[in-house]
């Protein structure tokens, strides 16, 4: 389980697309310092696997879905991906529950300054929108964030989050433009509800 805040912006050093399973190498000395392989990491919101350990940095493989569902395809070498660890049994748990299972993918359409923050609003894929409320949780490129609105019932999803200083310095989320594509991860909670009640009717 991952919660959302983001320890290190790493960079992709490689990036090798194959027939059946892509590589990436990522440089991030800190994310790697009591790292095994085997363990996960999420990469830009996206549960991985250490595949290998390499000096100051570590090696992971994604399949063709994991490919097809997320933005991961469109990183190259010299790309930065936000980065977090699993938080331990005995870890602060700030943040929210983040899976590192990225429900879709969302388009940046605005990007409009507020003083010395800086509010986003992403388009969504339709069938996201019932999980998402003001005010609520969403994590977006592995980025624990609060939710300030969001598209009202009928029309077309969208999103909006306000990220504060701190967390353009030192996320992937200060660098987003218009038409960029963002890793979208809804409240986990909001699922099981639904299915609970879906279950019960």
């Amino acid at each position: 389980m991952f919660t959302g805040i983001i320890s290190e912006v790493g960079v992709v050093t490689g990036f090798d697309l194959r027939s059946e399973l892509h590589r990436i190498s990522v440089k991030a000395p800190n994310t790697v310092l009591d790292a095994s392989v085997g363990d996960s990491v999420a990469v830009n919101g996206v549960c991985l696997t250490v595949t290998h350990l390499v000096d100051g940095g570590f090696r992971c493989e994604a399949v063709d879905e994991t490919m097809d569902r997320t933005a991961l395809g469109e990183l190259a070498t010299g790309s930065r991906v936000n980065l977090e660890r699993p938080m331990a049994a005995s870890g602060r748990f700030d943040g929210h529950v983040v899976q590192g299972h990225v429900d879709g993918v969302g388009i940046v359409e605005t990007v409009a300054a507020e003083h010395d923050a800086r509010r986003l609003r992403l388009r969504i894929p339709d069938q996201l929108a019932r999980y998402i409320v003001e005010k609520g949780s969403v994590a977006l490129d592995g980025v624990s964030l609060t939710l300030t609105a969001v598209s009202p019932s009928g029309e077309s999803a969208w999103l909006e989050v306000v990220l504060i200083p701190h967390t353009l310095e030192n996320t992937t989320l200060g660098q987003r433009t218009v038409g960029d594509r963002i890793n979208v991860e809804v409240d986990v909670f909001a699922k099981y509800i639904e299915r609970m009640t879906e279950m019960s009717s």
